[in-house]
């Protein structure tokens, strides 16, 4: 089993505010929104408003500055999720098995060599620090890079190379569900985002939905 190598330091990274790159023609972006959310009551939650936008949204606006293709995952509510203007498409076995059940529909749906899966309910994520997951992935070769804010992995924040499907199918049909122990078995680069640790914040409650609420209408600095 491989080990998940050190955090890349932010300081080593390439991308700058004032030099951001064209989206990837090698990538499609793909948004996880396939979750029960019982935190939220059952709540959808990549359609509930933030900030008078849907969560999903923001996560598309992301996506749409690294990827030029961008898809979501969902498992409810289909056709409402298609008025975003992209195709959409649930995990195969419609059971819930959580985020990884998704990375693998996406593997599945993609037509290009890497996928960039991020999660539906973090709004505070910008495009522009996506493309740390590209560099970093190139540089080293690896066959996965995923975000960790400095503290712990965030694995759905991730870049996959698309042949890790049937690696990832077996595994699922396995009864395995852990990412980062699925994670563990591949080259994975790291990368540091804990300069950005904000775009991690996500509406798993009320309370936390109401948090990012005030976050996101606030003046842009």
């Amino acid at each position: 089993m491989r080990k998940i190598k050190p955090v890349l330091s932010a300081t080593e990274l390439m991308t700058t505010a004032t030099h951001i790159p064209s989206p990837d023609p090698r990538i499609t972006g793909v948004v996880l929104a396939g979750g029960l959310a019982r935190r939220m009551g059952g709540r959808d939650k990549g359609l509930i408003e933030c900030a008078g936008r849907p969560l999903t949204a923001y996560a598309l606006d992301a996506l749409r500055q690294v990827a030029p293709r961008v898809l979501i995952n969902a498992n409810r509510h289909l056709e409402e999720y298609r008025r975003f203007g992209v195709p959409v498409f649930p995990d195969a076995s419609g059971d819930f098995e959580g985020p990884l059940a998704g990375m693998l529909a996406a593997l599945h749906a993609a037509d290009t060599p890497l996928v960039l899966t991020v999660p539906c309910d973090c709004p505070l994520l910008q495009g522009a620090w996506l493309h740390r997951l590209i560099e970093h992935r190139d540089a080293e070769g690896a066959e996965i890079s995923a975000a960790h804010d400095g503290e712990r992995l965030n694995p759905v924040f991730a870049l996959l190379d698309r042949r890790l499907e049937p690696d990832l199918a077996a595994y699922l049909a396995g009864g395995e569900r852990k990412i980062d122990r699925w994670m563990r078995r591949h080259h994975v680069a790291v990368v540091d985002f804990s300069d950005h640790a904000e775009m991690f914040l996500n509406a798993n409650t009320p309370e936390e939905l109401a948090e990012l609420e005030r976050r996101c209408a606030m003046p842009s600095k």
